[in-house]
């Protein structure tokens, strides 16, 4: 699996990246998580406007959908051969009338329907092209998955927002990389069912015995470089900060 991170700040975007949206590849088949502020632009930098092939949304905050409003208008409005097909979308329940509201004036009630071919998240494991998917619901103030990716024996779990979980070690066991939110800083945020700080995300990756972690979703005025020292306390593996860009085989 090929994974490039598109956006990966947390909240709003930075000077330096979208909000979180992470591109992953394997068997030409192209799967986008997440598709928050900003991220639409820097997608058209990996890949063309109408080669993804499915769209997974971990929850319905802005700082993780907003962008599928726009990506609504160029599917709906392509400019040259019509209307684009639906694309699978998997999100919570609610996606479709989530992204209508937001957007505002669709000229349907139904319009996001004719090209996003919604399905309802819970947990569960099931397919999609060729990888097995795993989803378990997050600690977060609205319904939220994180999800594992497994293809040919490799294995990508993505936290998505959440506070420490059983879940997270579900999903991120035996992971050769654990993408994961460290939106607060230790000994600073104390928010409960709601983000982890650099020290729990380091936590999970320990227990869990991945591979290799990737800390991202981290706001503007979080200190990314403080949450890789308070992870790497707890954690013996590689740790890098998430970057716009930048790209891991998994």
């Amino acid at each position: 699996m090929k994974l490039t991170v598109v956006g990966c700040s947390g909240s709003f975007p930075s000077v330096e990246s979208a909000c979180s949206s992470y591109l992953v590849e394997a068997d030409d088949f192209r799967l986008l998580l997440d598709m928050g502020n900003g991220a639409l632009g820097e997608l058209q930098r990996h890949t063309g406007l109408y080669d993804l092939d499915a769209i997974f949304l971990s929850h319905l905050h802005a700082d993780h959908c907003i962008d599928m409003t726009a990506y609504f208008v160029t599917r709906y409005y392509r400019h040259d051969g019509g209307m684009a097909p639906a694309i699978p979308v998997y999100g919570p329940e609610g996606t479709e009338e989530r992204l209508t509201a937001a957007h505002g004036s669709t000229p349907t009630s139904d319009s996001m329907s004719k090209v996003f071919d919604f399905h309802t998240l819970k947990p569960a494991t099931f397919e999609i092209g060729p990888f097995s998917v795993t989803t378990e619901r997050m600690r977060h103030p609205v319904e939220t998955y994180g999800v594992r990716l497994e293809h040919e024996g490799r294995t990508l779990a993505y936290s998505a927002d959440t506070g420490p979980c059983e879940a997270l070690h579900t999903l991120a066991e035996d992971a050769d990389l654990l993408l994961c939110e460290a939106s607060f800083l230790h000994g600073k945020e104390e928010l409960p069912d709601l983000h982890l700080n650099g020290r729990e995300a380091g936590e999970h990756a320990a227990r869990a015995g991945v591979g290799r972690l990737v800390l991202t979703h981290i706001p503007p005025w979080t200190d990314a470089q403080r949450n890789v020292r308070d992870a790497r306390e707890v954690y013996d593996g590689p740790v890098d900060v998430a970057a716009r860009g930048a790209v891991y085989q998994v």
